[in-house]
């Protein structure tokens, strides 16, 4: 059988756009069990108050929430529990180093599936200050505004 190839997103973390400056991106495999897997398939995540910690030279994801699996019963684990992310050991002296000297935080951007896989997406990324998020929101409203007049002109 062929394998499947593609992205199919299956949670975004909107949050992180609006409160860091995302940098550099990285993408690295999760340790999940099987019902989490079912979960995730039925798009059952959420990554709003997730974060990433890294221990003993070893990733983790903290906060990911993957709702249990309704046809799991036994085999469903903690909606919350901590989950291993699976990336290589040059990656993670470079995320150390850049958390360690310039003051960057590591944050899950979003989920996917890249063919059969499950993968989440990190950025290295600088907190931005209330005077950024207010500048980056007006940014946004008037690029929306110029989307909707040039709408309207070309309505005419």
């Amino acid at each position: 059988m062929p394998k499947k190839t593609g992205e199919r997103l299956i949670a975004n973390n909107k949050k992180a756009h609006h409160d860091y400056f995302l940098e550099e991106f990285f993408e690295a495999g999760i340790a999940l069990s099987g019902t989490e897997v079912k979960s995730l398939r039925a798009g059952k995540c959420s990554l709003k108050e997730s974060y990433i910690g890294i221990e003993h030279m070893e990733a983790f994801i903290y906060g990911m929430h993957v709702s249990p699996y309704e046809f799991g019963n036994i085999f469903n684990v903690d909606p919350l529990r901590t989950r291993k992310l699976l990336l290589h050991k040059s990656e993670i002296r470079k995320l150390v180093g850049k958390v360690k000297v310039d003051g960057y935080t590591i944050v899950p951007v979003k989920i996917y599936f890249s063919g059969n896989y499950a993968k989440v997406q990190i950025a290295l990324a600088k907190g931005k200050k209330l005077y950024d998020k207010r500048d980056s929101l007006a940014k946004k409203d008037q690029r929306r505004e110029a989307e909707r007049n040039y709408k309207i002109e070309k309505m005419y």
